[in-house]
């Protein structure tokens, strides 16, 4: 008989505004912003700017995750507004990443601030596994100062349900026999992926809960939704087989991706969602002394159809500026216009050497660019990313332009 899996979530609880909170405390800041109306958010002066996260005060101004900056500020006009600091979350996510690390080798680190852990067969080894959910919670706040919650599944997707139940700081387990009692009930709109295009689309044919899809007539289904109604309803019925997948040692890529709280359809928004991706990856490919000679994109809309757009260079690249610079070109050549619910890059054919193709318009600056992208990581590092970056990303960012290829 197959032995059922285990398999833990770890979500950290309002990971952006939290870290930046601890962050700003040990250099000094008074103030606690988890206990201010306050946002980690783009650039105030543009419109198109979004909140990343907010303060649990924020929230209850009705303040949402990717609405403008503009607007949250009109509903709470004493919001106080703090950039992201992507290399102090870079720092946090590996903290807590490898402190996970010690329980199962089998752990994705399925976005920057929540991980899956499969732990199936370790029950020699951990007697009661809500027990260890506990500590896991608790050993995260005690040790690093922020929260987690833990949801205990017997697939990804049960676990992640169970990890969104309540928060915050709260451990909430959802095996198979637990779904009909514990899932069913629940709106249609908080099924994983399920967007919200999709949930009022379920609802206008009288879908209302997650228990009204699973037990839905297929027939019916299949009209609205096609060959995606399989996949709904199976969601729905809390069945998943994906597996836990580990990332590669090899490093044989470098990627980013992130789901979004709701359908994307701006190009400007998305043009700056992608602008903080290419910090992250940039800079770990840059510690990882290496070179990208592939860059791509990785698209997921409401419908949850993925697709992706690549394209190999003519030389390698280390450089946010080169990055961002073809992960534009990608998105204008490659997106569909759809609405988006997952967004990424991906940086492939990765190298030590840089072993350019010299042309006739190639200059002997190598040593110096690289030396200036070294200073803009370390001051990025320490006052925040996106705090100094190439003019020239500053223009593609806040024109919404992209320079063509010659």
């Amino acid at each position: 008989m197959e032995k059922k899996r285990i398999i833990f979530h770890v979500d950290v609880n309002n990971a952006f505004l939290s870290w930046s909170a601890i962050d700003l405390l040990s250099k000094g800041y008074k103030i606690d912003i988890r206990n201010i109306p306050a946002v980690i958010g783009g650039d105030e002066k543009k419109r198109s700017g979004i909140v990343l996260a907010k303060s649990p005060v924020a929230k209850r101004f009705g303040i949402v995750t990717a609405e403008t900056i503009y607007s949250a500020r009109k509903k709470c006009p004493n919001v106080k507004i703090f950039p992201p600091n992507f290399g102090c979350y870079y720092e946090k996510s590996n903290l807590f990443y490898n402190y996970l690390m010690q329980y199962t080798p089998v752990i994705e680190r399925f976005s920057v601030d929540e991980c899956f852990l499969d732990m199936t067969g370790t029950n020699y080894l951990y007697k009661d596994y809500l027990k260890l959910a506990y500590k896991i919670k608790d050993d995260i706040k005690n040790i690093y100062g922020f929260t987690v919650n833990v949801g205990i599944g017997n697939n990804k997707l049960c676990a992640k349900m169970a990890s969104d139940f309540e928060k915050p700081d709260k451990v909430h387990t959802l095996f198979l026999n637990e779904v009909e009692e514990k899932m069913y009930p629940l709106p249609v709109r908080d099924l994983f992926m399920v967007g919200k295009k999709t949930a009022e689309l379920l609802n206008k044919i009288n879908i209302n809960t997650i228990g009204d899809l699973a037990n839905a007539d297929m027939k019916l289904l299949r009209k609205h939704f096609k060959n995606q109604a399989s996949f709904l309803k199976k969601s729905a019925m809390g069945i998943d087989f994906s597996e836990v997948e580990i990332r590669s040692d090899k490093n044989d890529s470098i990627s980013v991706s992130e789901t979004l709280p709701k359908d994307i359809t701006s190009k400007d928004d998305l043009k700056e969602i992608l602008l903080r991706q290419t910090e992250e990856v940039g800079r770990q490919l840059r510690r990882q002394k290496q070179y990208a000679l592939s860059v791509a994109i990785i698209l997921k809309n409401n419908i949850f159809k993925s697709y992706s757009h690549q394209k190999t260079l003519y030389n390698v690249i280390d450089s946010n500026e080169d990055i961002y610079k073809n992960v534009l070109e990608l998105l204008d050549e490659g997106w569909k216009r759809d609405p988006i619910r997952l967004i990424g890059i991906r940086l492939s054919s990765l190298s030590k050497q840089k072993n350019d193709q010299l042309t006739l318009f190639d200059s002997n600056s190598d040593k110096e660019d690289n030396n200036i992208q070294s200073i803009l990581d370390d001051i990025n590092d320490k006052y925040g990313d996106l705090s100094i970056m190439p003019a020239s990303i500053k223009i593609s960012k806040f024109k919404g332009k992209s320079k063509k290829r010659k």
